[in-house]
């Protein structure tokens, strides 16, 4: 009798997930030429065969305000989503990112026999560690980005695969700044420092005058420096804007995106903690990372907080590789002094691009070739015993 075409199922909650979801898609075809792959997905994974059974956007809530509105809409689709991979008899069912969606739908499709994966990581190795025991209950498997996530996993008994990060494999290991300059114009003499203080409205707010007044610090010393501020998008760029036309005389280049290009074209990068150190790094740029919220926002999470680094260069290497000021620390002179390293000190620069390049090839393993494999045998060894 021939064997019924392979289904799997996918949920992603956020463009980041969609992106992944589709390489994802591509790489299984390998294995799987006529799978029907069926779920919550966005224009990539549609591009690439996928059925959405409802819009990626209307997963795409953030805060505690917004989901709390739109929970009878989100629980409506889960008990959808729950009832369509049970009838449709799915081979596998794989959330990718938004935890709190997936993880809750992984639970109960698995204890109905259903073989379950997640990919990418809750930060459960960092806060709310309890959320291991919901984890483990979830999924037949954890897809991680990094591997200092697999150890976490490893102690506590969820079976854990580390596929690599996605950005490790776009990005080049040896990039050119000089296209980078070219494209942004910003050809000439003279050290240039990116500065990223952030994509949201209140993070620009809070760390875009400070960065600033780094700079002119900077700039007292060397009056040759050269700035450039890429704007996540048009609101960030008229805030920036506003900020730099109440400090005249700053020598800066205000783009609107082109963060890649920013970075890759700087010498160093003064930046917020987040996705963006880990650009930073891929771009073998040298970095100073700072961070400051509201005060007693940062009592309660000093003390949920379970990692001695914020930044995920430091995470990654297991070590104080970059520097990270976070609140009191973050001052002007310490920020400043060690961007002057990070800027101008050659054998200091040059040590951080060789660690940069060593954790940019461990991070660099084919992420959606390794996660599909790793599926693919699930699925084989599940068929194999039924």
């Amino acid at each position: 009798m021939r064997e019924a075409p392979v289904r799997i199922g996918m949920v992603a909650g956020e463009a980041s997930g969609d992106q992944l979801g589709a390489a994802l898609i591509s790489a299984l075809r390998t294995y799987y030429p006529g799978a029907r792959f069926a779920g919550v997905g966005g224009e990539r994974m549609l591009a690439e065969g996928f059925e959405s059974l409802f819009p990626l956007e209307r997963l795409s809530v953030m805060g505690f305000v917004d989901p709390l509105k739109r929970l009878p809409e989100l629980l409506r689709m889960r008990r959808g989503l729950y009832r369509y991979f049970l009838d449709a008899g799915c081979d596998l069912v794989l959330g990718i990112d938004s935890p709190d969606f997936n993880l809750g739908l992984e639970a109960r499709l698995r204890a109905r026999g259903v073989l379950t994966a997640h990919y990418v990581s809750p930060s459960v190795w960092a806060w709310r560690r309890g959320r291991i025991r919901k984890i483990a209950r979830a999924v037949d498997r954890m897809l991680t980005l990094f591997p200092f996530e697999t150890e976490f996993y490893e102690q506590h008994g969820v079976p854990v695969t580390f596929v690599g990060h996605p950005l490790a494999d776009r990005f080049p290991v040896e990039p050119d700044s000089g296209d980078a300059r070219a494209r942004l114009d910003l050809s000439g003499d003279g050290k240039l420092l990116a500065i990223m203080p952030g994509s949201r409205r209140s993070e620009v707010a809070l760390m875009g005058p400070l960065f600033l007044r780094v700079a002119r610090w900077l700039l007292e010393r060397h009056g040759d420096l050269r700035l450039v501020i890429p704007a996540a998008n048009r609101d960030r760029y008229r805030q920036l804007r506003n900020l730099l036309e109440d400090r005249p005389g700053l020598p800066v280049v205000l783009v609107e995106g082109q963060s890649h290009d920013a970075m890759a074209a700087s010498d160093a990068v003064l930046l917020t903690s987040g996705t963006t150190a880990l650009e930073a790094m891929l771009l073998k740029k040298p970095m100073v990372v700072a961070y400051r919220m509201g005060a007693m926002t940062y009592r309660l999470l000093s003390r949920l907080v379970k990692t001695p680094y914020i930044a995920l260069p430091n995470l990654i290497a297991g070590r104080a590789l970059v520097p990270e000021l976070v609140q009191d620390a973050a001052t002007v002179e310490a920020l400043g002094n060690h961007l002057l390293q990070a800027l101008y000190d050659n054998d200091y620069r040059e040590r951080q691009v060789l660690a940069y390049t060593d954790l940019h090839r461990q991070l660099r393993v084919d992420a959606a070739e390794t996660a599909a494999r790793t599926l693919g045998a699930m699925i084989d060894e599940r068929r194999a015993r039924t």
